[in-house]
C-alpha cells in the first residue's frame, strides 16, 4: 500500500521526528525494546506520557477543547507509524484510550471536569473491572453486585484478570444492579478509588513469569452513586461502547510493521543446513502472507481513524481489527521462535532485566522471543475471545 503525502504532511513527519530525536532517550528505548507484556511498565509509560504532555502530544485521539490535538487523519497515520520506527513506548490505554471516551458519551459535566485531567497528568491511574471468574467472554453473566444504601452502593464480589490493578488507584467497574431482569440490563458502570476500605488485590503470576494482571476482591466496598457513569442498570451499553475502543482504536498495523521487519531481519541471520531461513520458500511465503494481511489492516485502520476524526466510535471494525492484529502477531512470534530454535529460552529476558547482560546467551534478538510468544497468548482472550469477535462481525456487519 502506498499514501501520497503532502509537502505539509511530510513537515509534519519531520517535526515528529526530530522530536522523537530529542525526547526519545536511548534509555527509554531500550526499556521499551525489553517489555514482554501487553503494557509497557508503568514507570516507563508515565515518564514517556509526562514528556508527551508537555508538549501537548498525548492525547491525539481527544477533542482539542480536552487536550487533544486536533490532527488530521493523515498526521495521525505518521504519528503511529514514526513511533512504531521509533521503539516509543506505548501510553497505558486504559484510562486515556478506554475511558477518556466513555466519559465524553456518557459521563457527566462534574465528572469530566475531575477525572479528564488527573488521567491527563498521570495522577489517577486506572485499571479495568470487567472480567470475573466464570464471566469473561460472557461477561454479561457477571455476578459482583452493588446494593443501593442511601447515597451509596454496597459492593460485593471480584474480578479477574485486572490488569496493573497493582499499580492502579482507580478502577472503572461494571456490577450488577439488578439481579431480576434479563442479565444485560441489570448492570451499571461505577468508578471507584482503589483505596476504599474493602478492596483487596492479590497477583496473578503467569507462565512467561510476568505479574501483569490481579485478581480484585471487594467487600462491603462504599461506592457514592455520583460515581456511576450513565443511568443505574444501563452499563452494559456503556461497556459496549468502552470495549469498541479496547478491542481497536487504531494503530496496530505500523507495530506490525517493525515486528515484520524484526523477523526479517532475524531470518536472514539465522540458517537451516546452511540456508538462510528468508531464502526458503516455504517460510518465506509465509512472511509474505503476514505482510499481505498487515496491509489490509493498515487500511482498515485508517477507516477506523476516520471514523474517530468525525467523532464516532470504532464501530463493529475494531472487532475485525483486533481478531487481525492478534492472528498477525502471535504468527509472527510463532515464526520467531522457530527461527532462534534452541536459543528461545524461557525467562532470558528476565535475566537482563536484573542487570546480568555479560555473558550473553545466543544473540539480542533472541532475549524477548519467549515471554513475548507466551504472553501473546493471551490476546486471543482478553478484550473479548477471537469467537466473541467473529460473532460480533457475524451479526453487526454481515447481518446474520
Amino acid at each position: 500500500m502506498k499514501i501520497a503525502f503532502s509537502a505539509e504532511d511530510e513537515a509534519f513527519r519531520a517535526e515528529v521526528r526530530a522530536f522523537l530525536d530529542e525526547k526519545l532517550t536511548p534509555e527509554m528505548r531500550e526499556e521499551a525494546r525489553k517489555t514482554t507484556t501487553v503494557f509497557a511498565e508503568k514507570d516507563l509509560a508515565m515518564r514517556w506520557q509526562a514528556i508527551l504532555v508537555e508538549k501537548g502530544w498525548a492525547v491525539p485521539s481527544w477533542p482539542v477543547e480536552h487536550g487533544g490535538t486536533g490532527w488530521s487523519i493523515t498526521q495521525k497515520y505518521i504519528w503511529n507509524e514514526e513511533c512504531a520506527k521509533a521503539g516509543a513506548p506505548g501510553l497505558i490505554p486504559l484510562g486515556l484510550r478506554m475511558l477518556a471516551p466513555v466519559l465524553f458519551k456518557y459521563g457527566t459535566d462534574e465528572q469530566k471536569a475531575h477525572y479528564l485531567p488527573r488521567m491527563l497528568s498521570g495522577e489517577d491511574y486506572w485499571c479495568q473491572g470487567y472480567s470475573e471468574p466464570g464471566s469473561g467472554s460472557d461477561l454479561s453473566s457477571l455476578k459482583t453486585s452493588a446494593v443501593k444504601d442511601g447515597d451509596d452502593y454496597i459492593v460485593n464480589g471480584t474480578k479477574i484478570w485486572t490488569t496493573h490493578a497493582q499499580f492502579a488507584d482507580h478502577i472503572f467497574c461494571l456490577v450488577r444492579t439488578d439481579p431480576n431482569v434479563r442479565p444485560q440490563k441489570g448492570i451499571t458502570f461505577l468508578l471507584m478509588p482503589m483505596n476504599l476500605p474493602g478492596i483487596k488485590v492479590d497477583p496473578i503470576i503467569t507462565m512467561a513469569h510476568d505479574h501483569e494482571v490481579n485478581q480484585v476482591f471487594f467487600d462491603d466496598v462504599r461506592v457514592p452513586q455520583s460515581n456511576r457513569v450513565g443511568p443505574e442498570n444501563e452499563g452494559w451499553t456503556v461497556a459496549k461502547y468502552l470495549l469498541e475502543f479496547e478491542r481497536g482504536g487504531g494503530g496496530a498495523a505500523a507495530g506490525i510493521k517493525i515486528a515484520l521487519g524484526e523477523l526479517k531481519s532475524v531470518a536472514s541471520k539465522e540458517r537451516d543446513d546452511g540456508t538462510a531461513l528468508i531464502d526458503d520458500p516455504g517460510f518465506r511465503a509465509r512472511i509474505n502472507e503476514l505482510e499481505i494481511r498487515r496491509e489490509a489492516l493498515e487500511f482498515a485502520e485508517l477507516v477506523t481513524l476516520s471514523r474517530l476524526s468525525r467523532g464516532d466510535s470504532p464501530g463493529a471494525g475494531s472487532s475485525l481489527s483486533k481478531n487481525t492484529s492478534v492472528e498477525i502477531s502471535q504468527q509472527i512470534s510463532t515464526l520467531k521462535m522457530e527461527a532462534i530454535h534452541y536459543y528461545a529460552m524461557p525467562h532470558a529476558n528476565l535475566i537482563s532485566l536484573n542487570g546480568h547482560t555479560d555473558p550473553r546467551v545466543g544473540p539480542d534478538y533472541a532475549e524477548t522471543a519467549t515471554a513475548r510468544y507466551l504472553n501473546s497468548r493471551a490476546a486471543s482472550i482478553f478484550g473479548g475471545a477471537r469467537e466473541v469477535q467473529k460473532n460480533i462481525i457475524a451479526k453487526t456487519v454481515l447481518g446474520l
